[in-house]
């Protein structure tokens, strides 16, 4: 059903959280020597950020039980003989349900911010002074988000990602007492915009081959098979840098140094969701373009097994999520590359409930005893017992535990890689099925091997920071928690539910999506495997630990260990061909710009400088002397007149 309503309700979405970070943005920063108590510009950053994201998940709400089929309103916005960018969107139920997760979680980061950046006891100031502009980020973050999710223009689209890569680097270097924020927020930003440029190439290849930006028109346009599939590779490059997918991976765990609520943003339901939400988007495309396909499923698999065994070595409790956000982005980029575009926007929305609970419990964990590293530690479950039953809950769901939400999604990526891989299903390659599908289930013992450590080492055995009381944490960082564990835990049920998978199977283009697969639940061998792989996974972690719950059970990885900490010492490669080379040529660059070019100006200024003086000490001679140069002088001038006149 589409009413009135709809037509302005739908451009509200990101436009309210526009309006509340924009509003955000004008206030002052509070005072650094307020001592107590919270400024006027801290509580009125607190009220704009919090009812902006509280209307925007209303609004998303409102639109969720009025869209039943795709509804795109939109006016041209720029003309270039011939060639259209508009502004407008495109509303189907897929996009409605993603920005729904998105206004959830934002909501709920919001909230948790208010006591999470409070300063301790030990500080200097009682409150983050620098709150205004952080909670006022945010909503834009939220806001770029959203547009990239209604968009029905690509350029329009563009716009959105692009502000989610600035907001991401404000995001990440907040927190200036933290020496690695800014290196870590140029490090996202730098990496993330290699990506982009791919990104913004594809993108403009397929507005001229089309004459328009219309996602719509994009779609229905016939591209040659050359040009098609060179525009879908250069669009998976700004999927990689975003989604934090092979080869531009490593951004994500150093974007660890931004406050927690930031990391559960970001890894939850905006940036790193929104390469896998434009692939989806645009999948007619990419369904006519098998070797891209090819490219995404090779790029999938890769990445789901570097992130999990990178997350197996971590000590950080954050790096360990960040790096299982990496793994767990491979499983949704390989239910693409397999042709299930629904598997794979079923376990991005269960992946925004879960990653976001984990995210905001891990940091309840850090709030309490003041430390990220799970080496220190341990017996947290009797001092923290609603954060240890959330954390259960998240982790559960990560490593794919039924009947939680985790366990249905992921079921349906493996099964979907299962049909390509064994009966030849889906638009790809049947080898791109297999690699995937044999990733999928070696991906579900390392999970849950991983899980299981993270939960053992910081929850039970004796507690190896005897001065820290761990308690639960107050009220506005405990509910976000609670209210996430809803949906972490029965999300997965919506796939038996009508109304839920009549909206994720409806078209989110002009073009159907794939026939591929007809239910989100599926019943094989993909199941009977992963629960097997799941159940090992987990008796290895608490065995290891049994045997010495002192011990860290990543110690029986032996000399892996280091080399899976650094996950596989990819940044490291990456720094020596990509981060050298490059400032050894800025450096070359910069010398040959002070010495040559400079150096030419700047040594004719001084020639000339030099000359001058000269000619004035000349002038300034004694009055003999001037008339000596004078004589001399017409001499020299008779005499050569003279010599010519003989040579002549």
């Amino acid at each position: 059903m589409v009413t009135g309503a709809t037509t302005w309700l739908a451009p509200l979405l990101p436009a309210v959280p526009l309006a509340a970070g924009l509003g955000g943005l004008l206030l002052p920063p509070s005072p650094r020597d307020h001592a107590l108590g919270e400024t006027r510009a801290r509580r009125a950053a607190i009220a704009l950020g919090v009812a902006g994201a509280a209307v925007t998940l209303l609004i998303a709400i409102l639109l969720l039980t009025r869209i039943d089929h795709p509804v795109e309103a939109g006016t041209t916005w720029v003309d270039l003989g011939g060639l259209r960018v508009t502004l407008g969107y495109r509303l189907d139920g897929v996009a409605v349900l993603v920005a729904t997760a998105v206004a959830a979680v934002a909501l709920a980061v919001q909230v948790y911010s208010i006591d999470y950046l409070k300063r301790g006891p030990h500080d200097d100031v009682d409150v983050d002074h620098r709150y205004p502009p952080y909670a006022a980020q945010i909503s834009l973050f939220t806001a770029a988000m959203l547009t990239v999710v209604v968009s029905g223009d690509l350029i329009l689209l563009l716009v959105g990602w692009e502000v989610m890569g600035i907001c991401s680097y404000l995001l990440i270097a907040h927190d200036r007492r933290l020496p690695e924020a800014p290196g870590a927020a140029v490090k996202a930003f730098l990496v993330t915009r290699v990506g982009d440029v791919g990104f913004l190439l594809g993108i403009a290849l397929l507005g001229v081959g089309a004459g328009s930006f219309r996602i719509a028109d994009v779609l229905a346009h016939d591209y040659p098979t050359g040009t098609l599939t060179a525009a879908c590779l250069l669009l998976l490059a700004g999927v990689a840098g975003k989604s934090a997918q092979f080869p531009l991976h490593t951004w994500l765990p150093d974007a660890m140094a931004g406050p927690t609520p930031i990391s559960a943003l970001i890894h939850a339901a905006t940036m790193v969701a929104a390469g896998v939400y434009a692939v989806a988007r645009l999948y007619p495309l990419f369904e006519r373009a098998p070797a891209a396909l090819a490219v995404l499923g090779v790029m999938a698999a890769v990445t789901l097994l570097l992130g999990a065994f990178a997350a197996t070595a971590q000590d950080d409790i954050k790096r360990v999520l960040a790096w299982s956000t990496v793994s767990q982005i491979g499983y949704m980029t390989g239910a693409l590359a397999v042709g299930a575009p629904t598997a794979a926007l079923f376990h991005l929305l269960t992946h925004a409930a879960f990653k976001a609970l984990l995210f905001l419990a891990a940091g309840a964990v850090i709030h309490a005893v003041g430390t990220t590293l799970m080496s220190r530690m341990g017996g947290l479950r009797s001092g923290m017992p609603v954060t240890f039953w959330c954390m259960l809950v998240g982790l559960g769901a990560l490593a794919g535990v039924p009947p939680l939400s985790g366990f249905w999604s992921k079921d349906g990526v493996l099964a979907a890689a299962e049909s390509a891989a064994l009966d030849g299903a889906g638009p790809g390659y049947a080898w791109v099925g297999w690699l995937v599908w044999l990733a999928g289930l070696l991906g579900v013992a390392i999970t849950a091997w991983y899980a299981t450590r993270l939960l053992l080492r910081t929850f039970f055995g004796a507690a190896r920071s005897p001065l820290v009381r761990p308690h639960d944490p107050p009220g506005l960082m405990r509910w976000p928690v609670l209210l996430l564990a809803v949906p972490a835990a029965l999300l997965g049920l919506a796939a038996f539910w009508a109304p839920f998978t009549d909206r994720i199977f409806a078209p989110i283009t002009e073009a159907e999506l794939t026939d591929f697969g007809v239910s989100l639940v599926h019943v094989g061998t993909a199941l009977v495997l992963a629960l097997v792989l799941l159940l090992a996974g987990v008796a290895v972690a608490w065995f290891g630990w049994r045997r010495d719950p002192a011990a860290d059970p990543a110690r029986f990885l032996g000399p892996l260990r280091p080399v899976f900490a650094r996950a596989f010492r990819l940044d490291d490669v990456q720094h020596a061909l990509v981060v050298r080379p490059t400032t050894a040529l800025a450096g070359a660059v910069r010398a040959g710009d002070e010495r040559g070019v400079d150096g030419l100006v700047e040594g004719s200024g001084h020639a000339a400088v030099g000359l001058g003086g000269g000619l004035a000490a000349l002038h300034r001679a004694a009055l003999p002397r001037a008339a000596a140069g004078v004589l001399a002088g017409a001499l020299l001038i008779g005499l050569a007149v003279a010599l010519i006149g003989v040579a002549s």
